[in-house]
């Protein structure tokens, strides 16, 4: 693929899609876990999601694997990496290596959840000035499709994958951009149980079971007395400082821990990751004239193809024990507005070049595209509250695990 036919592409076609089927690393049939997710009620075990979804010809009940949300995230991932290997990501940078905290040096608008507009830039510093009051600032904040130049010369991925100035003016009306792109992998054909809760409504449950115990190699039986309080832990009460109650060895993480069994971990026939970059989304972006505007949309569509790739040769070890890898290659399909579709060849090698000659290009059209990310300073309220958080977890003084009642 060169320059000039996606510029054809996107003026005259819907989309650029993919369905890739991948299998566990450990082959067809092996369990996988997929994430878990609050249950119904306060005391409700996590469950994974299910969806009964039409594949081909007939239903088949799926698990979500890697929501679009986490596919966005996983995709950025790969673009940051590009980035640090010097390839011209536009993107801003905090830098909190002057801060002293542990485990945390920089964090980029590749790693923050609303990307450019979150909340660490905004509660940081561009040459002394806070980030959304400073004239780069004004620009993200006054940004829209009709007119989105600032936003892709700043963190054009705000305006691939999406973004939304929440706490802008007009009472959370503020800059807005739908993803052009989307990415979810499921699990199709997933062997479930049909579960039936007390007021009478079935759902379906995993068939799959995981369990899990521990032997204590010290041997702490169950009954020896054990306190927890202010101070720590202790064999009596007095040791365990102020507030001290009683706890079984294993609050304390001593001792055996009994064998349980849970509905988690599924198997299935295959899982299938489907990746639409969409050309009708991307005209509704505008940068001026004709010509900017086709430079931008270029620029965009050679990004996400560039994530795409990427994620590709770094694997789809998603999370522990939800290790994927592809089954075959499927090639890229161009989607015309008939609702047919050619094939497209997409490497990694091709994909860095296309938005290698697209970068040059918007530069050409007239973008002012920094090779650099631009570099934030965190503010003094910023650093205090992360520190504060960093010593109450050491001190084991709660969390939102706490509050939240233990919801996975």
């Amino acid at each position: 693929m060169k320059l000039p036919q996606l510029h054809s592409m996107i003026a005259e076609d819907a989309a650029l899609r993919r369905r890739q089927r991948l299998q566990p690393v450990g082959g067809q049939g092996d369990k996988i876990f997929p994430p878990t997710y609050p249950g119904d009620g306060r005391n409700a075990p996590p469950r994974h999601v299910y969806e009964r979804r039409r594949i081909g010809e007939r239903e088949a009940w799926c698990v979500l694997v890697d929501s679009v949300q986490s596919q966005a995230n996983r995709l950025e991932e790969s673009l940051r990496d590009v980035a640090r290997e010097g390839v011209p990501v536009p993107h801003v940078k905090v830098d909190f290596s002057e801060a002293g905290l542990d485990g945390i040096a920089e964090i980029t608008s590749l790693d923050a959840p609303h990307r450019v507009y979150d909340a660490i830039l905004r509660d940081s510093t561009l040459d002394g000035t806070p980030f959304m009051q400073s004239e780069v600032g004004k620009r993200l904040a006054t940004a829209r499709p009709a007119e989105a130049t600032a936003v892709l010369e700043i963190s054009p991925t705000a305006l691939l994958l999406g973004a939304w100035h929440s706490t802008g003016e007009g009472g959370g009306l503020g800059a807005k951009f739908a993803r052009c792109l989307t990415s979810e992998i499921v699990a199709v054909d997933v062997p479930v149980d049909e579960v039936e809760f007390r007021n009478g409504e079935t759902a379906p449950r995993t068939a799959g079971q995981r369990t899990g115990s521990r032997i204590d190699p010290l041997g702490v039986l169950r009954k020896v007395e054990v306190f927890k309080g202010e101070s720590g832990w202790g064999t009596s009460a007095s040791e365990a400082g102020k507030k001290a109650k009683q706890v079984r060895p294993s609050e304390i993480n001593h001792g055996n821990i009994a064998p349980t069994i849970q509905p988690l971990g599924i198997t299935c026939d295959y899982l299938e990751h489907t990746f639409v970059l969409s050309f009708a989304a991307l005209r509704r972006l505008h940068f001026g004239d004709p010509s900017r505007t086709a430079a931008g949309r270029s620029l965009l569509a050679a990004l996400g193809l560039v994530a795409l790739a990427e994620q590709d040769a770094r694997g789809y070890a998603l999370r522990s024990r939800c290790d994927l890898v592809c089954e075959g290659v499927t090639p890229l399909e161009v989607v015309h507005p008939d609702g047919t579709s050619d094939s497209v060849k997409l490497t990694r090698e091709i994909a860095r070049q296309l938005y290698l000659d697209s970068f040059e290009a918007a530069r050409g059209a007239g973008f002012s595209l920094a090779a650099e990310p631009l570099g934030l300073k965190p503010q003094p309220k910023l650093i205090a509250i992360v520190r504060r958080s960093q010593e109450l977890a050491l001190s084991g003084a709660g969390g939102e695990e706490d509050e939240a009642g233990g919801a996975s």
